[in-house]
């Protein structure tokens, strides 16, 4: 004999903006900060692209591919929130929230496609520089750097614990970076006429690159892999739900990420056989939610409650 018992983040357990699920900003304030932004960097990049072209830097032309990646992972992102918004429907029992996930792992690959296209190019201008109007190239940049300055401050504004924000928000960041390296990059030119300070400005913006990208792709393949939340250690878990006198062991114990803010653990809890005879069980399972709940902020939860009879009768456990 056993139970399934189901407890989610509607139940009595509730949890402010204050705690480790933060819902402080709703997906329709990203939808229009992220449009803002997309907005903004869109009209932007087809000046830069005119005159990376006019001016022959190629530090401004990978910003602009850059720029490029990041319009693309704000539309993707745009595109992911909703369809993450979508309910939950037949063979979709969680819907389509592991959308934001996706979006997230193509944005640190397109950072690492980026990266890998610029570096090439970089290297080979680094050996045979070609000649680079500075002039134009400062310019340009101090305005990308402004640019960035304000979509950066846009996004930041958005819920950005949501792996998908935090990825195009990591491809405007890295942008920023690299239009202060081709600031720099135009005033060695301008002023020592060191042409490749420009390929030598595009290697830090691809260093950059690669490091959001490691981000985004070890953040989103945790998720993506069913590995536990960071901060969330399974020994700690089942101690904690130990603890309770009624519990005689926790096996079959697994803790994964639906999406971003959204952990979800499943358990068998082998109790007192007569805790199934005096009605006890409904308030054992208040218990190990409100432990759930308190100490590692788990929302949604399956439990499945045995009698320590039962435990003859269990297959493979872990």
């Amino acid at each position: 004999m056993s139970q399934d018992l189901t407890h989610d983040g509607h139940g009595g357990h509730a949890h402010d903006s204050h705690g480790g699920h933060s819902h402080a900003v709703s997906a329709d304030a990203d939808r229009r900060q992220l449009w803002v932004a997309l907005l903004l960097l869109l009209a932007f990049m087809v000046g830069e692209v005119i005159v990376a072209v006019a001016s022959g830097s190629l530090a401004l032309l990978s910003d602009a591919g850059h720029m490029l990646s990041d319009v693309g992972a704000i539309g993707a992102s745009l595109w992911a929130i909703r369809l993450a918004a979508r309910p939950a429907t037949g063979a979709w029992t969680f819907g389509w929230k592991r959308a934001e996930i996706l979006s997230a792992a193509a944005n640190g690959i397109t950072l690492l496609v980026v990266s890998g296209i610029v570096g090439i190019e970089a290297i080979r201008r680094l050996i045979d520089p070609p000649p680079v109007d500075g002039g134009p190239v400062l310019v340009v940049a101090l305005v990308g750097v402004l640019v960035n300055i304000v979509a950066a401050w846009v996004l930041a504004k958005a819920n950005r614990s949501s792996l998908n924000v935090d990825g195009a928000y990591q491809h405007i960041l890295t942008d920023l970076y690299g239009f202060i390296g081709t600031v720099v990059a135009g005033i060695v030119i301008l002023t020592t006429g060191y042409n490749r300070a420009d390929a030598i400005a595009s290697l830090v913006v691809v260093a950059l690159m690669l490091k959001a990208a490691w981000g985004l792709l070890r953040d989103s393949g945790r998720v993506l892999l069913e590995a536990a939340p960071e901060g969330i250690d399974l020994d700690q878990v089942r101690g904690h739900l130990l603890e309770n006198e009624h519990v005689h062991d926790v096996h079959d114990l697994h803790v994964w990420t639906v999406t971003s803010n959204l952990p979800t653990l499943s358990a068998h809890v082998v109790i007192d056989d007569s805790c199934f005879t005096d009605g006890h069980a409904p308030q054992l399972l208040d218990t190990l939610q409100a432990c759930l709940g308190d100490h590692f902020d788990v929302e949604h939860s399956t439990f499945q409650l045995e009698p320590a009879s039962h435990a003859g009768h269990e297959g493979l456990t872990h």
